[in-house]
């Protein structure tokens, strides 16, 4: 495997990405998915339809999502069946399943608006009856599959963990202004602020798609804390999901996955630039402006445009929260891979759009040709790209991908970055 701006030497290749044993040595597993029934998602997400695309990805074990909700909870049990916190497709697919889901709290503490988001693990069906049956007493579940209610974090917790120690509560993509813990519209300046005396069990943190680890290393809290990267992906389609993901060592049930995000012992973490994200960059959406967190100090955060507060994003909130500088390595780090999804990659080679035929016909031969798509953005080598009759362009930038040579003009304000080509580009950053 060629470098592929990771913080620490990967092992063989092969070793990591071999996903076609029943239980492979690393897994690779995107645990924060949505189902057809939370908002703005995919109508044609089936449990058939996870299991088929994350094989095309690469991914070993996918997150349910959305377990509060009823409708999606029964399609669950019909297809898939639980044994030691694992569940398996009826179908015998070799993709398993880990029960999830994704709760919004919104409140008010210390006179401020709070919007949290909160994933959710759970071992088996009994304590998911449990955790509804809670919900049920705060509120509804039947609208919509990550439901909101008005409990604050702290005690959310506790409750969960009243109910099972083995209940795993993770902050979701922590850092984006309106939904993270640390966002810069409703969240808070420690977890310690937020969680109270549940903190001590908060094991864990997903970066989001506009942080990377080596930003969050920069906490000084979070260095005890294991990153987690997975895709909150409303689709199945492989620029979706696990564009982001998690490396785990190997798991054969619930408690080899929990022990392994406790104690900080996964593999390493799959993600994308953060320029890439949403809420990279500070600015306005509707004023077509961005600029980074030094020239939002200078206009004093206001939008020259509008001459309102401009929405602060992920790199100027964790310039804010920083105990570290820039660079600064975590002695817990985990390697990471920083790479974009293949249909991305063709788009941006050819200036077609991601998901047309061209497109399509193009990722569907190097599939077929080499099994997944982790293995093309990850191992295959170039050498072998090139034997198979693909573009060279294509094949550079693919190697490009890999090694963190393609450049992308930050996102902001709800808007994903997009990537560029070309040396005149350079400029723009």
């Amino acid at each position: 495997m060629e470098n592929n701006e990771i913080i620490a030497d990967s092992k063989n290749s092969e070793e990591i990405l071999d996903s076609s044993k029943k239980i492979p040595k690393h897994v690779f597993a995107d645990l924060h998915i949505h189902s057809r029934f939370s908002r703005a998602t995919s109508k044609d997400l089936t449990i058939k339809n996870l299991i088929k695309w994350a094989k095309i990805k690469g991914l070993n074990i996918l997150g349910t999502g959305d377990f509060t909700h009823d409708k999606w909870l029964e399609e669950i049990k019909t297809e898939l069946e639980e044994k030691d916190g694992i569940l398996i497709p009826k179908s015998k697919e070799n993709v398993r399943f880990i029960l999830s889901g994704e709760i919004s709290l919104t409140y008010t503490q210390d006179n401020k608006g709070r919007r949290v988001h909160l994933i959710l693990l759970a071992p088996n069906f009994e304590i998911i009856n449990q955790i509804n049956s809670y919900l049920d007493k705060k509120g509804r579940r039947d609208y919509d599959g990550r439901p909101i209610f008005n409990i604050s974090c702290e005690e959310f917790v506790k409750e969960m963990k009243d109910i099972s120690d083995e209940i795993e509560i993770i902050p979701a993509h922590i850092w984006t202004p309106w939904f993270g813990v640390f966002g810069s519209k409703s969240g808070f300046n420690s977890l310690k602020e937020a969680f109270g005396e549940q903190e001590k069990n908060i094991y864990s943190i997903e970066t989001g798609m506009s942080s990377s680890p080596d930003m969050n290393w920069r906490i000084k809290e979070l260095n005890e804390k294991t990153i987690l990267s997975f895709s909150d992906s409303h689709s199945f389609w492989p620029w979706r999901i696990g564009r982001e993901a998690t490396i785990f060592n190997k798991i054969e049930n619930y408690r080899d996955l929990i022990n392994q995000i406790r104690e900080n012992k996964i593999y390493a973490t799959i993600e994308v630039d953060p320029a890439y994200g949403k809420y990279h960059y500070d600015g306005h959406r509707l004023c077509n402006f961005s600029c980074s967190p030094e020239k939002s100090k200078e206009l004093n955060n206001i939008c020259p445009v509008c001459g309102k507060e401009l929405t602060i994003g992920v790199e100027n909130r964790v310039e804010e929260l920083a105990s570290f500088p820039a660079g600064f390595i975590s002695k817990n780090f985990k390697p990471y891979f920083k790479i974009l999804p293949l249909h991305e990659i063709i788009s941006l080679v050819y200036s077609i759009p991601l998901s047309s035929k061209k497109t399509w016909n193009i990722y569907n031969q190097l599939i077929e040709k080499f099994g997944n798509e982790f293995k093309i953005l990850l191992e295959t080598e170039k050498g072998d790209l090139l034997k198979e009759g693909f573009d060279e362009k294509l094949v550079k930038t693919i190697i490009d991908n890999r090694i963190g040579n393609i450049k992308i003009i930050p996102g902001y304000d709800g808007e994903y970055g997009k990537a560029i080509m070309g040396e005149s580009q350079k400029k723009l950053f």
